[in-house]
């Protein structure tokens, strides 16, 4: 059974930083896509950055050079660092994994203030 726990998110001023977590189970993780989607109220569900297994990285427009994803195969984990966030990243993070076919996490909330 696929598990992702994301942790991480909270309650941040505009400019501040705040890195995500999210911890696998049930899946070969070395062998998975590994990615971070994002979810406004009233807004489709979108791709913020996926890393492959071999490392290689594509991000949203909206957040390349601000936000960084990586992995850690040893810790079946991977992380979202999250540099001079804005308001209009408030969203819903959710953690994917993808190996013919994709499971989510439950997701953590991200809140930017003004």
């Amino acid at each position: 059974q696929v598990r992702l726990v994301e942790s991480g998110g909270g309650l941040v001023q505009a400019g501040g930083s705040l890195r995500l977590s999210c911890a696998a189970s049930g899946i070969i993780f070395s062998s998975n896509t590994m990615g971070w989607y994002r979810q406004a109220p009233g807004k489709q569900r979108e791709l913020v950055a996926e890393i492959t297994s071999g490392g290689s990285t594509i991000y949203a427009d909206s957040v390349k050079g601000r936000f960084t994803i990586s992995r850690d195969n040893a810790k079946n984990t991977v992380y979202l660092q999250m540099n001079s966030l804005k308001p209009e990243d408030t969203a819903v993070y959710y953690c994917t994994s993808y190996w013919g076919r994709r499971s989510w996490g439950q997701g953590t909330q991200v809140t930017v203030s003004s």
